[in-house]
């Protein structure tokens, strides 16, 4: 079973995160941000995880320690639940239209964490989130996960859909990525021998 349960408890933030890869897309995620739930909802849906995120955070200083804590604690959710990582695709990438939005995500599990989000997001808040705080939650991730991230919008006008829609290309790319490779059951997706 490729589940996992990360506790992560800071000065700053309280998190728990359950997740289960082969899920079905349940969730039931809180942070005190509900934009960013409504997102972390988008990824277990599109990514068919179960995901079911606590978090509380100093909300009363700024959103930035619990986005970016979230990402780290998923991305380490993902690393637990995948195990030696053997048998998984461990790249994918998506491209997600969302009406007038274009966003394309690419993922590589391969042990190196790096992220390029480009959102073009111009303004300060999409919702009641900080929008500038997309690429730390998705760097977080990357950080957690040891994963190479990269989100970029190719064009848009909402500035919803543009974050909505790196949201769900990253969810179906991290499926991919995670989904198991029969061809290769028993093999590390590396020439290292080590990811």
């Amino acid at each position: 079973m490729r589940k996992s349960v990360v506790e992560r408890v800071t000065a700053e933030t309280q998190i728990r995160v359950d997740l289960h890869l082969d899920g079905t897309g349940r969730f039931d995620n809180q942070t005190g941000v509900r934009f960013f739930d409504h997102m972390l909802d988008l990824v277990a849906r599109h990514g068919a995880f179960d995901l079911t995120i606590r978090a509380r955070g100093d909300l009363d200083v700024d959103q930035h320690h619990t986005v970016e804590d979230v990402g780290i604690a998923l991305g380490e959710a993902v690393s637990q639940a995948l195990g030696d990582r053997k048998g998984i695709n461990r790249a994918g990438y998506f491209v997600m239209p969302m009406d007038e939005t274009l966003a394309v995500a690419a993922i590589d599990l391969g042990g190196r964490p790096h992220t390029v989000v480009n959102t073009l997001v111009k303004v300060r808040l999409v919702g009641d989130l900080q929008s500038e705080l997309v690429h730390d939650f998705f760097a977080g991730f990357a950080m957690g996960a040891r994963a190479n991230v990269h989100l970029k919008v190719m064009y848009g006008r909402s500035n919803h859909h543009k974050i909505e829609a790196c949201f769900k290309a990253f969810a179906r790319a991290l499926r991919v990525a995670c989904a198991k490779d029969k061809r290769m059951a028993r093999m590390l997706p590396s020439t290292k021998g080590l990811l």
